[in-house]
C-alpha cells in the first residue's frame, strides 16, 4: 500500500527518478556514508508502490557543484524526462542534491507542478502543484541556497583573516621555500638564487622578455621551475617562464593574496582568472621575507612590460623598440584627433593616423614622411644629451660588464651541478649490486646521461670562455679626447655603432612622446613632449606631391621668373632660392630642373635654339588647343588615348594637328558639355 495519501495510481503508472549527486570529486571518494544514503532511496521507492523496473537511478553528476544547473548532464536528463510526463516522482536525499541556486529550483518547481510529478526526500514527500506543498519546497531550497554561500562566506572569510596576517600557505614559487618553522627562506641552491637574479638583472638591461629569454637561451642557461612534484626542475627558457619570474611580487619580498578574480566568459565553461591592479589586492604585505629585488624595482620592471604591449589602440602603450626604420615608432601622436600613429612601410616610412578609418570607415587622418621628423628629433636629442654622453657610455659599458660577469657565473654553476649529478650517479651505479643486471644498467643509463650532459656544457663553457668584448673601455687619453670633442654620441650614431632598437631606447630615455599636426601640404608642427613635462616645439617642412600645394610657391615663382628674366642660369637661380629657405616639392632644397619648369611654363627661354612651342599654318597643336579650350592639355591626351577623340599623328611631325577653326572649338565644347559621346577629326 502507497505510505503518502499524495501518491496516486497515476504517479505510480509512470517512472521513479533517484537522483544522486556529490559537489565535488573528492566528497564522491571520500564521503562514502552519503553516498550509500542516496543510494538506498532506491529501497524506498520500492517501498512506497514503484515496481522495481520502474525506478530509474541518474548519478552522472557525482562530482558536479549544484550552484549551477550548466554542465550537469544527469540534472538535464532529470528535466527532459519531467517534461515529456514520464516521471511519477523525484527521490532526492534533500533538495541541496537537486540544486543550490534558487533559479533553477523554482523552474523545477514549476515544470513538476505543471506535470504533476511529486519530489521526496528524507523527511516526506511532497506535491508541487499544490501551495503547501510548493511553499515547502521553496523555503528548503532558500535555505540550500543560503547554507550554500553561508559556508563559503565563512571559509572565505577564515583564508583572508589567516592571510591579513601573512600566515596562509600559498604556493611558493621556484626560488623560494618554507623552513622547518614554515617560514619563507630564500632557496638554498645558490645556482637558483644566481639565475633568479640574472633574469632580472637582464630584463633591466634588455628591457624585453623576448629579448631576455634569448639572451638566455643563446647562453644555453636553463631556468629553474618546479616539476608536478613541486622540486626544482631545469628547463629551456619562454616567454611565459621569463614572464612569471619577472611579475611575481613573492620575488620582491611580499605577500599577495587576491590577485585575480574569476570572470566566467562562456556558460559551461570553467571561469578564467583576470589579472587585477595592485590597488585592488585584497591582501598585499611588503618586507614579509627575503627578497631578490625591492618593491620600486619590481614595478618598474611592471610599468616596462605593460610599456612593452604592442596593443598601441587599446593600451596607449609605446611598445618595445624594434628594427624598423621609423625611430618615432611608438611615441608618435596624432595632433589632429590625438589617437597614436602607426608606421607605414611602402616606398618610405610614414607615420599615419587611422584609427578613425579601422573605427567609422573615414579617410585617413595624416600621413607623414618620417625621414625629416626623424632627422629633427634626432637634432633636439642630442642637444638635450650632450652633457651627460660620457656618463652614459660609462654606464653603459658597466652595466654590460656585470652582465658578463653574471653570465659567466651563472655558467661556472651550471658546471658545478652538472658534476655533482655525474658523481652522484657515479656513486650511486658502484653502490648497485652487479647481479642485479636491471637495477645496474638503469644506473649505468643515468650514469651516461649526466657525463653527455656535462660534456657538453664544457665544451660550451670552453668555446665561450672568452667572448670579444662588445664595449670598451675608455682608458684616460680617449676619455680626454672625448672630454675636448664633445659629439662622441652624435659621431657613433651617424657610424652604426647603435642598432636601430637601441637607438630607439636610447630616444626614449629622455622622449616621453612626440605629437604630430599637418599645418599645411608641405608644414608639420612638431611637439616633443620630454620626460618630466618639458616641451619643444617647431615648424618642419615636409615633402608634398605639387609645387601648386607648396605654401610659398608664389614667391617662390615670382623670383624664378624675375632671375630667369634678368639672364641667371638655372644652376644660380636654384642656388639662391635654397640658400633662402625655398625647396622642390620632394627634396629638402630647390633643383635646377623645377627652376627650368617654372621658367619654359610661362615662355621664358635661355637660347632660341631651344625648344619652343610650335606654329603651323592653319594647324593647332595638343598645347595650342588647349589654351583655345582653356582646359589642361592632359585633358585633350586622356580622351584621344581612350578613343573618345578620334584622331591620327601627323606623318611629318609626328604631332596631333587640328584643324584652325571655329568648328573645332565648337565640337569641342559640346564634347565637355557631355551633349556628344565621340569626335572625329
Amino acid at each position: 500500500m502507497p505510505v503518502s495519501e499524495l501518491i496516486t495510481p497515476d504517479h505510480l503508472d509512470r517512472q521513479a527518478l533517484i537522483y544522486v549527486r556529490q559537489s565535488s570529486p573528492h566528497q564522491t571518494l571520500t564521503n562514502q556514508e552519503s553516498l550509500r544514503l542516496q543510494y538506498a532511496l532506491r529501497q524506498r521507492a520500492v517501498e512506497c508502490g514503484w515496481p522495481a523496473e520502474s525506478v530509474h537511478l541518474i548519478d552522472a553528476d557525482l562530482g558536479q557543484s549544484g550552484s549551477t544547473a550548466e554542465g550537469r548532464r544527469g540534472f538535464q536528463d532529470l528535466v527532459t524526462r519531467v517534461t515529456l510526463g514520464q516521471v511519477g516522482i523525484i527521490f532526492s536525499y534533500d533538495v541541496t542534491r537537486l540544486s543550490r541556486n534558487c533559479s533553477d529550483w523554482y523552474q523545477l518547481l514549476d515544470l513538476c507542478g505543471f506535470r504533476r510529478c511529486l519530489i521526496g526526500d528524507r523527511d516526506g514527500i511532497y506535491d508541487p502543484s499544490s501551495i503547501n506543498g510548493r511553499l515547502l519546497l521553496g523555503l528548503k531550497g532558500q535555505i540550500s541556497e543560503l547554507e550554500l554561500h553561508t559556508i563559503k562566506a565563512r571559509l572565505t572569510a577564515g583564508l583572508i583573516n589567516k592571510a591579513r596576517r601573512g600566515e596562509l600557505a600559498l604556493i611558493l614559487p621556484v626560488g623560494l621555500v618554507r623552513d622547518e618553522l614554515g617560514r619563507v627562506v630564500k632557496h638554498p641552491d645558490r645556482e637558483v638564487q644566481s639565475r633568479i637574479e640574472l633574469v632580472f638583472a637582464s630584463f633591466l638591461r634588455l628591457k624585453s622578455l623576448a629579448k631576455v629569454m634569448r639572451h638566455l637561451n643563446a647562453e644555453t642557461l636553463p631556468l629553474p621551475r618546479r616539476d608536478r612534484f613541486g622540486d626544482v626542475a631545469w628547463r629551456r627558457a619562454t616567454i611565459r617562464s621569463v614572464g612569471a619570474i619577472l611579475r611575481n611580487p613573492a620575488y620582491a619580498g611580499a605577500f599577495a593574496y587576491g590577485r585575480t578574480r574569476s570572470v566566467r566568459t562562456t556558460p559551461g565553461r570553467p571561469a578564467v582568472q583576470k589579472p587585477l591592479p595592485v590597488e585592488q589586492w585584497r591582501v598585499l604585505i611588503r618586507d614579509h621575507h627575503p627578497a631578490y629585488i625591492d618593491w620600486t624595482t619590481l614595478e618598474r620592471i611592471a610599468g616596462m612590460i605593460r610599456d612593452n604591449h604592442s596593443e598601441y589602440q587599446r593600451n596607449q602603450t609605446r611598445g618595445a623598440p624594434r628594427r624598423g626604420q621609423a625611430l618615432l615608432h611608438g611615441i608618435t601622436y596624432c595632433g589632429e584627433c590625438g589617437h597614436k600613429m602607426v608606421v607605414q612601410y611602402k616606398s618610405r616610412p610614414t607615420y599615419i593616423c587611422n584609427h578613425i578609418r579601422q573605427q567609422h570607415g573615414e579617410p585617413v587622418c595624416q600621413y607623414l614622411p618620417a625621414k625629416p621628423l626623424d632627422a629633427y628629433v634626432i637634432e633636439q636629442f642630442f642637444a638635450a644629451l650632450a652633457p651627460a654622453e660620457l656618463d652614459l657610455y660609462d654606464r653603459v659599458h658597466g652595466e654590460f660588464r656585470r652582465a658578463s660577469d653574471d653570465v659567466r657565473k651563472a655558467r661556472e654553476q651550471q658546471l658545478e651541478r652538472l658534476r655533482y649529478h655525474a658523481s652522484l650517479a657515479e656513486r650511486q651505479f658502484h653502490k648497485s649490486d652487479p647481479d642485479n643486471r636491471l637495477v645496474a644498467g638503469e644506473l649505468e643509463k643515468r650514469w651516461e646521461a649526466a657525463l653527455r650532459e656535462l660534456r657538453a656544457a664544457e665544451e660550451e663553457q670552453a668555446r665561450l670562455a672568452n667572448p670579444p668584448s662588445e664595449i670598451v673601455p675608455l682608458d684616460d687619453a680617449t676619455r680626454q679626447a672625448l672630454i675636448a670633442a664633445g659629439t662622441s654620441l652624435p659621431q657613433w650614431w651617424r657610424d652604426g655603432r647603435f642598432t636601430r632598437e637601441q637607438q630607439k631606447a636610447l630616444l626614449r630615455c629622455l622622449i616621453d612622446k612626440v605629437v604630430l599636426h599637418r599645418l599645411a601640404a608641405d608644414r608639420v608642427h612638431c611637439r616633443i613632449v620630454w620626460r618630466g613635462g618639458e616641451t619643444t616645439s617647431t615648424e618642419l617642412p615636409v615633402t608634398t606631391g605639387t609645387l601648386k600645394t607648396m605654401t610659398n610657391f608664389a614667391e617662390m615663382k615670382e623670383r624664378i621668373l624675375a632671375a630667369a628674366k634678368s639672364g641667371q642660369s638655372d644652376d644660380d637661380i636654384a642656388l639662391s632660392l635654397t640658400r633662402d629657405g625655398f625647396r622642390s616639392p620632394r627634396h629638402d632644397r630647390v633643383l635646377p630642373s623645377t627652376v627650368k619648369t617654372i621658367r619654359l611654363k610661362h615662355r621664358i627661354l635661355v637660347e632660341k635654339r631651344q625648344s619652343h612651342p610650335r606654329h603651323i599654318r592653319g594647324k593647332w597643336t595638343v598645347p595650342q588647343l588647349a589654351k583655345e579650350l582653356k582646359v589642361e592639355k592632359h585633358w585633350l591626351y586622356d580622351r584621344i588615348h581612350k578613343g573618345t577623340i578620334t584622331i591620327t599623328r601627323d606623318a611629318k611631325t609626328r604631332l596631333y594637328l587640328f584643324p584652325a577653326k571655329p568648328d573645332t572649338l565648337r565640337v569641342l565644347r559640346r564634347l565637355q558639355q557631355g551633349l556628344v559621346n565621340t569626335v572625329r577629326f
